[in-house]
């Protein structure tokens, strides 16, 4: 069992940036692929942005790549999500998500094991 926990939502506007970071006290968070995910009103849930286990290899969803940037921080066990660039398509409920169990990084949110409860980001034109 792993409960993800979000930090650093907010407001901004358009052309600023956002870091995200996510942690778990479990000590099986190491174990995890970590990704993030946002879901917009009305949407399906999105894949951001994933950070392997195995290498520390990042992977990105289309509408991020260049401008996001995932990385993990071991001494603090912390995965940060640094968002430039950010415009108003970009508001939503970001989380974070577990996955213990796969041995590569699924796009599809159902693949995923254990979720954070979300935090807001909500960017002005």
């Amino acid at each position: 069992q792993v409960q993800p926990v979000e930090s650093g939502g907010g407001l901004v506007q358009a052309g600023d940036s956002l870091r995200l970071s996510c942690t778990a006290s479990e000590r099986t968070f190491i174990n995890c692929h970590v990704g993030w995910f946002r879901q917009a009103p009305g949407k399906e849930r999105e894949f951001v942005a994933a950070i392997s286990r195995n290498n520390d290899d990042a992977y990105y969803g289309d509408s991020v790549k260049g401008r996001f940037t995932c990385s993990r921080d071991k001494f603090n066990n912390v995965i940060n999500l640094q968002m430039n660039a950010l415009g108003p398509e970009d508001t939503a409920v970001y989380y974070c998500a577990c996955d213990l169990n796969d041995l590569y990084i699924d796009h599809d949110y159902r693949s995923w094991d254990y979720w954070g409860r979300g935090t807001q980001v909500t960017v002005s034109s």
